[in-house]
């Protein structure tokens, strides 16, 4: 039997209130459509914040190193945050 292996992304959403938010998932675009309120679902922070849109996100092969990445991300400052979007951006992996 083969396993399918499940793809893990950190990602972050810049709100309208132009707070940043990090998060995990395996599908992104269900979990920015959560963040939105179109998909039940989403964060209680970005509830009152909406919209999101997605400025970052990286793929990580498993649950535990997306989890680990997503704390780095976390404890980043915001320059640094939307820097690491600015180069994806450039870069074309957005």
């Amino acid at each position: 039997m083969t396993r399918s292996v499940q793809r893990w992304w950190v990602y972050l959403v810049e709100c309208a209130d132009r707070t940043l938010y990090t998060g995990v998932t395996t599908d992104l675009a269900r979990r920015v459509d959560q963040h939105n309120g179109t998909v039940s679902g989403g964060a209680r922070y970005t509830r009152t914040r909406r919209p999101v849109r997605l400025v970052w996100s990286e793929a990580c092969d498993c649950r535990s190193s997306a989890q680990r990445r997503e704390v780095v991300v976390r404890k980043l400052g915001r320059r640094q945050k939307l820097a690491l979007a600015r180069r994806a951006d450039n870069q074309g992996d957005l």
